[in-house]
């Protein structure tokens, strides 16, 4: 209710500060306009065909990443193309803990990311080697996202992308000068703002952005915010032929966890169910074993779990047009972190009188890396090739800290009472790669063959406590990969690739030193590389009013590592890492836009993956009978489909999408069950009003229908069995939300 009253004030103090803060400059499209103009052509649903690639590729074009919910993470908005999943505990899939993203049965951790060619690890939450692109930079200042969904390009800067990759390119620095701000309320007390400036080109060919944007939003049940603060910035320099760019982008994350579930506390407790918060008293006649309601367990709930982490990434590139047929492109780049993860646990006491503390999870990351890339064209060759070199230092410490009672903080801890473990990890990363595509038959054939080479050194060492140390490496000589796009006419196009990659080793949570020392001498004469071959086949189409795709793949998955969890997330054991064979994985892919009428599109995508352990293993002694089984968090079918409408000023979106059951054990005897979930979002572009140009009012509705349903599995890890469904590692999915938007442009 708050939300709907503060509203227009809000909306007005926008438009306010956009007419008094700039002069009234020319559109550019380039500009960081919040929607399109007015009077443009209709958006495009999606960019579909990735014509010319010899592998499945998609570009999500600006129009979807606008017409999202301002604020939600670039992944949410992929989840529509064919092969992917996306699953979030809320409704703008920013909430890390939360976040699954996968593609073709390839979990977030086994493919690559980047940002405007710079690496961002896995993206997963305790990151050791990147960031989440949700607080790498705000979603209004990214201009495309480029999926891969088998095998990435052999040029990404990525050490994990045994699948398919993502790209996000940013929107650079506008030619004209330009004033943008958008501002968002809705539900559960939501507002976000967002102001960008564009300086424009100078008569020196300079040009630059700036912006800010400020979360503030409460969990949508339970008790707590989940706050952020952004700032990024970009400068360009135009140097005759050549372009010299620098970035910085600065994020301050706050959140409050959800409570993890599991299937029978969801029916015992209901899927509302959360942590304790703000009732401290409840927290610790629990942890003394005193239930109320229908709490029968200590793992019920927690008094409060959050994340707090901040981000400093910046970089510099230089674009070089050596000669008409060379060009070369060198960036080298900083990422800083610090982060923790705090969980009120009632398994370490403070004291006899409080028997609750504050187990938190410490991080730190320093990365320092440079990348460089030449391309060459000569008669029907064009030759690729580059190479990737990073250090990264990461550290991670297990703590405790006292507490009194359950005033709220938000900040960063210091001075425990005592220490779990400290470890500190050195990653080297070189990678080198070569590439040549040659054109036959006047362009028609293209044929591309090439390899990377990785190699990446762990040096580990623990200060504190009895988890594993040592060194490790990972490497391949030769991971080739070689492609064939044919032009069958100006419309179709035919495609076909293969390749194989690794998986280096993963230097903190999850990772072979993640075990105790023991563990790690009983698990490293079994520990390898993963690596996967992966194959394309497939066929483009275009026709005056239906475009789109159909493919075929295989990937055979070899060494697949597995921790394996031995307590409650909670109590954070050291667990186990254990190799468990092959996994095969195969499937279909089609994707299909049709264009109705002018201004109307209906966009359909479906999807039919098969991937399935082909390995039994063994964890302690006892055999597991996984062979055959199918990959947990991997569903075999899905279905979206959406109808966009753009004209005269309005605009439109209707989706849905089905998304079939998951399993969350390895011996699938347990799973959540299929659902559908719908999204709608629609507006209406004022125009020009006074000084203010492109003011358009949006709307966003998020589970449209208020469907009940499991979001993330996974979120304590994945167990052989759950003969009573009482693994906690569940999250519901949010209700229905909606949210007003209001946006303009001097």
């Amino acid at each position: 209710m708050r939300s709907r009253l503060i509203l227009k004030p809000l909306c007005l103090v926008v438009l306010q500060a956009l007419a008094g803060g700039a002069q009234a400059a020319t559109d550019n499209a380039d500009a960081a306009a919040p929607l399109a103009d007015p009077g443009g052509a209709p958006m495009q649903v999606v960019e579909v065909t990735g014509s010319g690639q010899s592998r499945q590729v998609q570009n999500i074009s600006r129009a979807d990443l606008q017409q999202a919910v301002p604020g939600t993470s670039p992944l949410k908005t992929l989840e529509k193309l064919p092969g992917v999943s996306f699953q979030s505990a809320d409704p703008f899939g920013s909430y890390e803990w939360s976040t699954r993203f996968s593609i073709r049965g390839f979990n977030q951790n086994q493919l690559g990311f980047t940002l405007d060619d710079i690496p961002l690890g896995d993206m997963s939450y305790g990151n050791n080697n990147g960031l989440h692109i949700s607080r790498a930079i705000a979603s209004e200042n990214i201009g495309r996202v480029v999926v891969s969904q088998g095998a990435g390009a052999l040029g990404t800067a990525s050490t994990s992308n045994l699948g398919g990759t993502v790209q996000f390119v940013t929107l650079g620095p506008a030619n004209e000068q330009a004033l943008t701000a958008a501002q968002t309320l809705g539900s559960d007390d939501t507002a976000r703002t967002f102001v960008r400036f564009d300086s424009g080109t100078f008569g020196t060919g300079t040009k630059f952005y700036v912006s800010g944007t400020r979360m503030r939003a409460e969990k949508w049940k339970g008790a707590g915010p989940q706050d952020q603060d952004q700032f990024n910035s970009k400068i360009e320099q135009q140097l005759g032929d050549h372009t010299l760019s620098a970035f910085f982008n600065y994020s301050d994350r706050r959140e409050v966890d959800y409570q993890d579930l599991s299937l029978e506390s969801a029916r015992r407790l209901g899927m509302d169910w959360d942590n304790y918060y703000p009732d401290w008293q409840r927290a610790v006649n629990a942890a003394r074993g005193i239930y109320s309601g229908a709490v029968n367990s200590m793992d019920d709930a927690y008094y409060l779990g959050q994340g707090v982490r901040k981000d400093k990434l910046g970089g510099v590139a230089l674009n070089l047009n050596v000669a008409p047929a060379l060009s070369a492109r060198l960036t080298a780049y900083h990422h800083g972190n610090e982060g923790q993860g705090h969980w009120y646990t009632p398994y370490t006491p403070t004291s006899a009188a409080v028997p609750i503390s504050i187990r938190t999870t410490e991080y730190t990351i320093s990365r320092n890396g440079a990348l460089a890339d030449v391309t060459w064209e000569t008669g029907m060759h064009t030759l690729n090739a580059g190479f990737w070199l990073e250090r990264n230092k990461h550290m991670l410490t297990r703590n405790f800290y006292a507490v009194t009672d359950g005033s709220y903080g938000n900040d960063f801890l210091t001075n425990p009472m005592s220490t779990g473990f400290r470890q500190s990890f050195v990653t080297d990363t070189r990678q080198f790669y070569v590439q040549d595509t040659v054109a036959l038959m006047d362009g028609r054939l293209k044929i591309n063959a090439g390899f990377k080479s990785p190699k990446v050194d762990i040096d580990a060492h623990t200060f504190v406590g009895d988890r594993a140390d040592g060194s490790i490496t990972a490497k391949k000589t030769f991971l080739p990969q070689a492609g064939v796009t044919y032009q069958l006419s100006a419309n179709d196009e035919l495609f076909a690739s293969g390749a194989k990659n690794m998986r280096s080793y993963q230097p903190g949570v999850n990772g072979p030193f993640s075990q105790t020392r023991a563990g790690y001498a009983l698990s490293i004469g079994n520990l390898k590389p993963e690596t996967s071959n992966t194959f394309d086949l497939g066929m483009r189409f275009k026709r005056d009013a239906v475009q789109g795709s159909i493919a075929v793949y295989y990937a055979d998955f070899k060494d697949r590592q597995l921790g394996i969890a031995t307590c409650a997330g909670i109590v954070g054991c050291a667990g186990t890492v254990v190799n468990v064979g092959k996994v095969e994985t195969r499937g279909l892919e089609a994707l299909a836009v049709w264009k109705v009428a002018r201004g109307i599109s209906w966009f359909n995508t479906f999807t039919y993956n098969e991937s399935e352990y082909k390995s039994d293993y063994t964890d302690n002694g006892k055999l597991v009978a996984v062979n055959g089984k199918q990959v947990v968090d991997a569903p075999k079918k899905m279905f979206n489909t959406e109808l966009a409408y753009d004209a005269n000023g309005f605009f439109a979106r209707l989706g849905a999408k089905y998304t079939d059951k998951r399993y969350y054990t390895y011996t699938n005897d347990q799973s959540v069950p299929s659902f559908w979930l719908a999204n709608l979002s629609g507006g209406y572009k004022l125009g020009a009003m006074g000084m203010v140009k492109d003011v358009t009012l949006q709307v966003n509705v998020t589970n449209l229908f208020d469907k009940s349903y499991f979001s993330t599995v996974g979120s304590n890890g994945f167990s052989a069995t759950d003969p009573q469904g009482t693994s906690m590692t569940l999250l519901s999915g949010a209700p229905r939300q909606v949210f007003f938007t209001l946006s303009g442009k001097l």
